[in-house]
């Protein structure tokens, strides 16, 4: 008698934290290293950065296009920050998912709020917190992407984006990089075995009772 298969069905790894906390790269070295993890890459109106690559870093579009999407329903979520626009396409990460693989976005507050909505079944929620204020105003500063005014502005907001540490499902503190990476990795092995993501589990276990 041939074994049943026990698959599973993909998870989104929703990252989120105050800019200069970590997320971005604590996102880089998960992908780098899982090779089962996929990096969701967002739509934005935002201008590139240094060394930034259209479809790699992010998909950088203009306002009129990218409303245009969202009266499509291309986006399972998107929201304003700073200014700029940003969001999440859907085809490529229910692809994913249904393929088995797992996709991890770094997003903020409001969106991960939307995704609750549209895949609560298939959404793990982390968020990131600094060790300390001063820690993430020099990393923010050390990190040179933005003007003296942008980072004062990025630092007056993150009081209000770490009031919603509440709404996720887990919390790491980033003191140091390599285990906050760990950390994490540690949630995505729990949650990849949880019992309702693995697909024909009831079928294998049958199968076991029937070969008694």
């Amino acid at each position: 008698m041939s074994s049943a298969k026990i698959g599973r069905r993909g998870l989104l790894l929703v990252l989120s934290s105050p800019s200069g906390a970590g997320k971005t790269s604590i996102t880089r070295l998960l992908v780098e290293r899982d090779p089962m993890l996929r990096a969701s890459i967002s739509a934005t109106t935002r201008p590139p950065r240094a060394g930034e690559v259209h479809g790699q870093h992010y998909h950088f579009t203009d306002a009129t296009t990218f409303d245009a999407q969202v009266r499509k329903g291309e986006f399972l979520e998107h929201a304003t920050v700073f200014g700029y626009r940003y969001g999440t396409l859907r085809a490529p990460v229910v692809a994913e998912l249904r393929a088995g693989r797992d996709v991890i976005s770094d997003i903020d507050w409001q969106g991960t709020q939307q995704l609750k909505e549209s895949v609560r079944q298939d959404l793990v929620s982390v968020f990131i917190l600094p060790p300390s204020m001063a820690a993430l105003e020099d990393r923010l500063k050390r990190r040179a992407q933005d003007a003296p005014d942008v980072v004062r502005e990025r630092m007056a907001k993150s009081s209000d984006e770490m009031s919603h540490w509440p709404e996720y499902e887990y919390v790491i503190v980033n003191t140091d990089l390599e285990t906050s990476v760990r950390e994490v990795q540690a949630i995505l092995t729990a949650e990849r075995l949880r019992r309702e993501r693995q697909v024909g589990l009831a079928e294998f276990v049958n199968r076991l009772r029937d070969a008694r």
